[in-house]
């Protein structure tokens, strides 16, 4: 429990006798009610042949359950009284979610238990959403933006799940089959796997007995375990896509560090100054001096036992070359540290921005329960800022010459270029 006068909504833990964890946030400000049901489920835990499978499934929770047969019954409970049901497949979570008003809040958590508790998975639905799935991976394909970030995946985690799209590829999903989503089912969404999160003017006692009842006699098993990351860069690496676009689409990345990595806290101010706000080096650089794109971002993402930084922007092709090396100089540069006046200013900032963020149920629903899935273990906002007051500006100097590694630099570009030749020498840092 925080102490008095925190900003952090206190949150609470239970671990039920089958091995559900249940994790609530009280917000008594609030009218809504956001319900988060989590699993250790995604796009790390499948084979090169079931690529895709773990997103085909979250589809398919939603198209009926023996309950609720129908989409239309399922949505319409939640939706039907103002909320919001949605769900989402990443690399090491599978996560359904809901924010609806708090007289209804038991219907909207019995409507998401009910789904990963008892789909129907029927043969026509399978078919019609691998259709749908197949339109998804054609629409990111299609985008250049999307391309460039598969493309970076790929040349920064090759021959490994981290590096392939998290929706697989039509073959992939067309292979899956109902009997491989049932055993899914049996294996991933299992008791000892689940994660749920309630923020909302609730007490947690409720909850607890609220998802106890729901809940009772769900199974539990052993999950398969994800696939570790592997480092097999063996060197700096450039892809070029040919397509006759107006904007040659760029993306440049680096091995990054894991979520619970001591230095992430300096990565991410080291982040917000490099390119995470309009006031940051590259927008200043990129942008504002030279011209060269409209927009341009950097960050970090972080995984288990692995993460990436990357900077992606979309400029004339023109101009491409100069753009990829006044990048490259800029990553350059933070080797040789940050002044005193950008280092405050990013701590403000970044602290500014998670204590926005906590004003919401949702954000809050999913922080909390994120945390418990991903690093087992639940970090108030107030522990959060202090070990962000704790970064010296010498950490970050630190943690830029730790990850900024002239073997590990990758390239990726969509754009009207006949060749990779132009870009190749700008590798070498």
């Amino acid at each position: 429990m925080p102490e008095a006068g925190s900003i952090q909504p206190p949150f609470e833990k239970t671990v039920l006798d089958t091995g559900v964890r249940v994790l609530t946030s009280n917000m008594p400000h609030t009218g809504a009610v956001s319900i988060q049901v989590l699993f250790g489920a995604g796009s790390r835990y499948e084979t090169d042949e079931l690529a895709g499978s773990s997103h085909l499934f979250e589809h398919l929770l939603f198209k009926g359950t023996t309950k609720r047969p129908t989409p239309k019954e399922i949505s319409e409970v939640i939706e039907g009284v103002g909320g919001i049901l949605n769900a989402y497949t990443d690399r090491e979570a599978t996560g359904y979610w809901c924010k609806i008003a708090l007289p209804h809040y038991k219907n909207g958590l019995d409507v998401l238990l009910d789904m990963v508790r008892d789909p129907l998975f029927r043969e026509d639905d399978i078919e019609k959403e691998k259709k749908v799935v197949f339109e998804e991976i054609r629409a990111t394909h299609d985008s250049p933006e999307g391309t460039v970030d598969m493309m970076m995946d790929d040349l920064l985690f090759p021959t490994q799940p981290l590096g392939r799209d998290i929706a697989g590829s039509v073959d992939s999903v067309e292979s899956v089959s109902t009997e491989s989503l049932k055993e899914y089912l049996r294996t991933q969404y299992v008791a000892s796997n689940t994660v749920i999160s309630v923020a909302g003017a609730l007490s947690h006692e409720q909850v607890v007995a609220d998802v106890a009842e729901l809940m009772d006699g769900f199974h539990d098993g052993k999950p398969a375990p994800m696939f570790p990351f592997v480092d097999n860069l063996s060197g700096p690496s450039l892809r070029l896509q040919h397509r006759d676009t107006e904007q040659a689409h760029l993306s440049l990345g680096l091995h990054g560090i894991s979520a619970n990595d001591d230095d992430r806290y300096a990565l991410r101010l080291l982040s917000t100054i490099f390119g995470g706000s309009m006031s940051s080096r590259l927008f200043e650089e990129v942008r504002e001096k030279r011209g060269l794109a409209y927009s341009i971002h950097a960050g970090p993402a972080h995984y288990k036992d692995a993460g990436s930084f990357q900077v992606s922007s979309g400029v004339d092709p023109a101009r491409a070359t100069e753009a990829i090396k006044v990048i490259i100089d800029e990553v350059v540069k933070l080797r040789d540290g940050v002044t005193e006046d950008e280092f405050s200013k990013s701590k403000e900032l970044t602290k500014g921005r998670i204590l926005m963020r906590m004003e919401e149920s949702r954000s809050v629903a999913g922080s909390i329960g994120s945390q418990e899935l991903l690093l087992g273990e639940v970090k108030s906002v107030d522990e959060v800022i202090k070990d962000y007051d704790a970064v010296q500006i010498d950490d970050l100097k630190a943690v830029a010459n730790r990850l900024i590694d002239q073997n590990k630099l990758v390239l990726a570009v969509v754009g009207p270029f006949d060749t990779e030749e132009v870009f190749s020498p700008l590798l070498t840092l």
